[in-house]
């Protein structure tokens, strides 16, 4: 499937809730995103995959913002996303984000951690922001921990506390950047099975991975990308059992037996 007629089907299915249109993003000299256009539907679950230094990241973090843009333009459900200032705080809060390092507040607890960004931002009560933040730890499997401190938890519990977090705000859309890429390889699978929990739950992804198994077994399309470009995308056993560019043919063969 090609990216032109990917995006067809999606616009067909109602506004997306992510939609990059001809982006492009310098860094310096280095051009990191080439005319980028995707299309993220509601309850879509997009896996974007490709060699280290493709744009991957790059183009994660220009979904909210965290890095700005030189040209093209970014919708959240159809509206342009603000440039800055209240409203761009706004519809950051709508779009959930987990980095590779888990970004936990060091000094206050598991539970503060969770209830702060609803209490703060989104006005909830003290009481009903406890309440639903225990209950996101519990779906993640780390209620217990509520009331230590971010270091007394391993890698994957602290990531796992980074998604409860993300999701205490309601978000439209959550964004995962190489979720798993800093931890441990017995934790991996921890982190995976509550993302693939949440994708089965009907939630807007955008995740950008090297676990190739997540991406063939939960993603509902691949993005392969290189050299800041969208190569190829399409359904997972597609790409991964009869890619039709020669760089992505390339790419799958490099990682066989990883």
């Amino acid at each position: 499937m090609t990216q032109t007629q990917t995006g067809e089907a999606l616009a067909a299915e109602g506004t997306p809730v992510i939609e990059l249109r001809h982006v492009d993003k310098h860094f310096g000299s280095l051009h990191v995103l080439k005319d980028i256009n995707l299309k993220v539907g509601k309850g879509e679950v997009v896996v974007v995959i490709g060699p280290s230094g493709s744009g991957k990241s790059t183009l994660c973090r220009t979904i909210n913002r965290l890095e700005t843009i030189d040209s093209g333009e970014v919708l959240i459900e159809g509206k342009p996303l603000p440039q800055e200032g209240k409203e761009l705080a706004s519809t950051r809060a709508e779009i959930g984000m987990v980095f590779q390092s888990f970004n936990l507040f060091a000094h206050r607890s598991i539970i503060d951690n969770v209830t702060m960004g609803p209490v703060e931002v989104l006005g909830v009560s003290r009481d009903k922001a406890r309440e639903e933040g225990m209950e996101l730890l519990r779906r993640v499997g780390v209620a217990e921990q509520a009331e230590k401190m971010p270091a007394q938890l391993s890698g994957g519990q602290q990531q796992r506390v980074a998604i409860a977090r993300s999701l205490a705000m309601h978000p439209k859309a959550m964004l995962f950047d190489e979720p798993t890429s800093a931890l441990d390889p017995e934790m991996i699978n921890e982190v995976l099975d509550v993302m693939v929990e949440l994708a089965r739950g009907g939630m807007t992804m955008v995740v950008v991975t090297h676990e190739m198994g997540f991406a063939r077994r939960v993603s509902d399309r691949v993005v392969f990308m290189a050299d800041g470009a969208i190569i190829e995308e399409g359904k997972p056993d597609e790409f991964f059992e009869h890619p039709t560019t020669e760089r992505a043919r390339e790419f799958l063969d490099s990682i066989k037996g990883h």
